[in-house]
């Protein structure tokens, strides 16, 4: 068995991106792409990894972390589906050198597909990524995007891909399984999110799209995620059906389109999926052709940001305890799916300390409090900013002072203390204590119930402000 690799022609095989966002989908005709033993999100938060997963995407952690997406097109024979490839790095986790005026870096992919333990094909590529600034190759987001076409026969193979730093020992790879479909008339391909898309109406040429591995978008920088898709063998005009459900099954948005292959071979469209109508976390987009059989769906990851994987609106609600009144919180817990959407944004906008400006400025420095206390707090609990120092460090901000002693326990012999003071308008003292001396501070007893009058006081004296 022969597979035919082909270059992505007109837009680059590697690109550097400008959004600040994230995210694609896999899925669609074929079954999608899952690591083995890969964990379902539960109802507690879970990392990235999971999120993506779950989605369907491919998502491998360790030292050069990258998530892929697999989507299914037609190709110009049925013996051959034409596969898109595609997945994103933070720029952050490549090894930069100064070239004169720019900053260069170079990484290798490796791509193989096996049947049992036979490979059928591999492939491999040498890549180069240059960026103007010092600053890009910090960038933490999708900021990398690899992709590549591959015509591949149906049928169930094992696929994996793995990205090597040229310049360091930094690695990583994934293997998956996936069912690529047989492609035949009339069948839509995998609902792709794309940052670029044109249409495409020959099967002799390739669908220029930059996709977007990751299919995830932000609720506050983002307004709307495109999402590309397309069917060949169409003898004339067909309507389509784009509808997108959330938790509970509840369609949030629905939009109808024509497919025109105006006198080609392939028709396509690209939906422009406005973010305010999705909700929080993760949903699914279903493309139905009127009067057929024939679906496609893929998922989309609503974020509130790359660092807080919030998969349902109820892990939301539990993530703002501390930054709004219960009372406040209260329309977004009480809204049904249908209405969360315009339930956030009605809660953005009462919230924002400035509104003529694009971000909830108070949201924003809420979250980064929250990653914070996550890495200062970590050795406290799991989840740093849920243990005692950081409810703290969460709902009132940084302390005035801080004092540490040493003194005596009755069991270890040792206990530390950590004192904060709050001054100004809390006037607060928090004393921690670490009895076994491992680093985990508690609060002493008594104090968390004048810890969360405080932080109540501090919400109450910013809603009255807003007003």
């Amino acid at each position: 068995m022969r597979l035919e690799l082909n270059r992505l022609p007109l837009l680059a095989a590697l690109a550097l991106v400008a959004a600040c966002s994230s995210n694609t989908q896999s899925g669609g005709p074929g079954a999608a792409p899952r690591p083995r033993n890969a964990p379902y999100l539960s109802g507690q938060a879970a990392d990235l990894n999971q999120v993506y997963q779950s989605m369907g995407l491919i998502s491998a952690g360790g030292q050069m972390p990258f998530v892929g997406s697999v989507s299914f097109l037609s190709s110009r024979s049925t013996d051959t589906t034409l596969v898109l490839l595609a997945a994103s790095l933070p720029a952050a986790v490549l090894n930069f050198q100064r070239v004169n005026d720019q900053y260069t870096s170079t990484y290798s992919v490796r791509v193989e597909l096996r049947k049992g333990l036979t490979v059928v094909q591999s492939w491999d590529a040498r890549e180069t990524v240059r960026v103007p600034t010092f600053k890009e190759t910090q960038r933490t987001d999708e900021s990398v995007i690899w992709q590549q076409y591959l015509r591949i026969p149906p049928g169930e193979y094992n696929m994996l891909i793995g990205f090597k730093d040229a310049n360091s020992v930094r690695g990583s790879a994934q293997e998956v399984g996936i069912v690529v479909p047989k492609m035949t008339a009339g069948m839509m391909s995998t609902p792709t999110p794309v940052y670029e898309s044109f249409e495409r109406h020959r099967l002799d040429s390739l669908p220029r799209i930059l996709a977007r591995p990751r299919a995830s978008v932000s609720f506050t920088t983002d307004t709307m995620i495109p999402v590309y898709v397309e069917s060949s063998g169409l003898s004339g005009p067909a309507a389509v059906t784009a509808s997108l459900v959330a938790e509970g099954n509840t369609v949030v948005w629905r939009e109808s389109a024509t497919f025109d292959p105006k006198g080609g071979t392939v028709a396509s469209k690209t939906f422009n999926i406005p973010v305010r109508n999705m909700g929080i976390g993760i949903v699914t987009l279903n493309m139905t052709r009127v009067g057929s059989a024939d679906t496609s769906s893929s998922k989309l990851f609503v974020t509130l940001g790359e660092d807080l994987p919030i998969a349902s609106f109820d892990e939301m609600l539990r993530l703002l305890r501390y930054f709004a009144l219960a009372e406040q919180l209260r329309p977004l817990r009480d809204a049904g799916a249908a209405q969360r959407p315009q339930a956030w944004a009605d809660f953005l906008k009462t919230t924002d300390p400035i509104p003529n400006t694009a971000e909830n400025e108070a949201l924003r420095d809420y979250f980064n409090r929250i990653r914070t206390a996550n890495a200062r707090f970590r050795d406290d609990a799991v989840i740093g900013w849920t243990s005692d120092r950081g409810i703290a460090y969460v709902g009132l901000g940084e302390p005035d002072q801080i004092f540490q002693s040493q003194g005596m326990d009755m069991n270890t012999g040792r206990q530390r203390q950590e004192i904060w003071e709050y001054n100004q308008d809390i006037r607060l003292r928090l004393v921690f204590l670490d009895n076994g001396g491992l680093g985990r501070f508690r609060l002493q007893s008594s104090g968390m119930s004048a810890l969360e009058a405080a932080i109540r006081r501090r919400l109450l004296a910013q809603q009255q402000a807003a007003r």
